[in-house]
């Protein structure tokens, strides 16, 4: 009798413990063979029907099957956490897509490429040789020259004859971070002749909305990145619009790059002046050429994206919300006045005591991503999140709006309130967030190796505009409109603001 009774015992916890096996996390019912696709592509934009469903069905980490593929929507920080920190290993690698191939030239790169040798490759090449202190001191003076660039230029937008003092902000924040990383990378801030008042030509401004381009269609929910048997059918065009942009990358920086490396190889260059030429240079083990031609080539390209639109977004957006609000504006130009007075520019070493313009940067980041998702992870085995199963091969997105805006976490999460950043210690304020609270520049192994480079440019521009310039609302308006585009999260006008000069001439360095 009783080793009756153990038998049945034995049974039953099999049987209640395969019945209380996790389930996958909520999300809408699938068909059979398309899943949801039909339900994405009658809700266009995708991040807004995904928003909608999760609060309709108040859940914080959300399943939607399209086509075979499992994608994991998450926008608390927790369940973040154990994705991005506890399960790293798990979820550290990338989907394969149409457009992250095409545009990585086959995975030749790191930040889209999955998980495997050549990404293990390029990462660690990327942290020792390109974003490293030692090489972000050495190339500190072209990060210099190109703040005082900006300066210039925003100083002869508003200030040239027959003007009003308006200044395109948007135009003026992607000018910067696209002539950063050019500098950075090829020592040249202009592939043509740029223009007379410092401003882009018409070469730069086609190579920087072809980068935002790109960015606008990767990892765009194309259908073909779910079901991959229609790849080359462009069904919702995104191939051809990829394919054009990258076509006008490539048609100006691969000339340079290929006019470099003859340069190395005949022995007329033989010091390193930027990243390309480190890139040239690298040499394995047996003193070969470690990277290939296209190699340095895609990796340039990604690099072009990486750095060009987080920034920009973040000053764009937390100038139009301050000068909506004065009193920030007064707050940052106090504390600009008082590290860095009314003689000189911002300088990088005033950046540790930056503390309220750097809680503004960090406001900005939370309140307005340049994108709802993060780039995707890929799950590598069955695990389970927060008592979700989570089936190998999923696609698991951190939404960058559910994470910055959720209730839970923030309070008042919709007004735009830079000191809920500062510490009560008053100690160096970081732009990077591990919490996964809100997200910068992520986190864990597909964090973005150049965080520090990102937050320089991002606090370099932010304070640069706020202490050499006063800002304020065009003529015939009453306040800054903060739409954002129904496509995205971007603004759905430019910022255009009045600027007038409020340091003494000397300080703009005018020649």
């Amino acid at each position: 009798m009783f080793i009756v009774s153990t038998i049945l015992l034995i049974k039953y916890q099999c049987c209640t413990q395969k019945f209380e096996k996790p389930k996958l996390p909520p999300g809408p019912t699938p068909w059979p063979i398309v899943g949801n696709l039909p339900e994405m592509l009658a809700n266009r934009p995708t991040f807004r029907w995904i928003q909608k469903m999760m609060n309709d069905m108040n859940t914080q980490i959300a399943c939607i099957r399209l086509g075979n593929v499992h994608v994991i929507t998450v926008s608390d920080p927790e369940i973040a956490r154990e994705i991005c920190v506890k399960q790293d290993a798990i979820f550290s690698s990338r989907p394969s897509s149409w457009s992250s191939e095409y545009v990585s030239t086959g995975y030749l790169t790191t930040a889209i490429t999955p998980f495997g040798e050549q990404w293990k490759k390029i990462k660690k090449l990327i942290n020792n040789e390109l974003v490293s202190p030692v090489i972000h001191q050495w190339l500190h003076d072209k990060r210099v020259e190109e703040a005082d660039n900006i300066v210039r230029y925003v100083y002869n937008q508003c200030t040239k004859i027959g003007g009003d003092g308006i200044v395109n902000v948007t135009v003026t924040a992607q000018h910067y971070t696209g002539n950063v990383i050019r500098r950075l990378l090829l020592n040249t801030r202009y592939f043509g002749n740029g223009s007379e008042d410092f401003g882009p030509g018409f070469e730069e401004v086609e190579y920087v909305k072809a980068a935002f381009t790109v960015l606008q269609y990767f990892f765009a929910f194309s259908v073909s990145d779910f079901m991959p048997c229609l790849r080359g059918l462009d069904l919702d065009g995104h191939e051809k619009i990829i394919k054009k942009a990258c076509k006008i990358m490539k048609k100006y920086h691969d000339p340079v790059i290929d006019d470099r490396i003859q340069e190395w190889k005949k022995g007329k260059k033989t010091y390193k002046e930027d990243l390309l030429d480190v890139l040239i240079s690298l040499k394995d083990a047996h003193n070969n050429d470690l990277l290939t031609t296209q190699e340095i080539k895609s990796n340039v390209l990604e690099l072009t994206l990486a750095a060009v639109d987080n920034p920009s977004n973040a000053v764009e957006w937390g100038l139009a919300e301050m000068i909506n609000q004065p009193e920030l504006l007064k707050k940052a130009t106090e504390e600009l006045d008082s590290i860095v007075g009314k003689e000189r520019m911002v300088q990088e070493y005033d950046f540790p005591k930056l503390n309220y313009v750097k809680a503004c940067a960090r406001e900005a980041f939370r309140r307005h991503p340049i994108c709802d998702f993060n780039l995707p992870h890929v799950a590598m085995k069955d695990t389970v999140v927060s008592n979700y199963f989570i089936p190998k091969g999923s696609h698991v997105y951190l939404r960058r709006q559910g994470l910055g805006l959720n209730p839970k976490v923030w309070n008042d999460p919709l007004k735009f309130k830079p000191e809920r950043h500062l510490k009560i210690d008053g100690s160096n304020l970081s732009l990077k967030d591990s919490s996964l609270e809100f997200i910068t520049f992520g986190t864990g192994r597909r964090g973005c190796s150049g965080i520090m480079l990102g937050s320089s440019m991002t606090i370099m521009l932010f304070a640069r505009l706020l202490h050499g310039f006063t800002w304020s609302v065009p003529p015939n308006q009453s306040s800054i409109d903060l739409s954002e585009s129904h496509g995205g999260t971007t603004k759905a006008k430019p910022l255009v603001a009045v600027a007038k000069p409020r340091l003494p001439i000397e300080a703009y360095r005018l020649y």
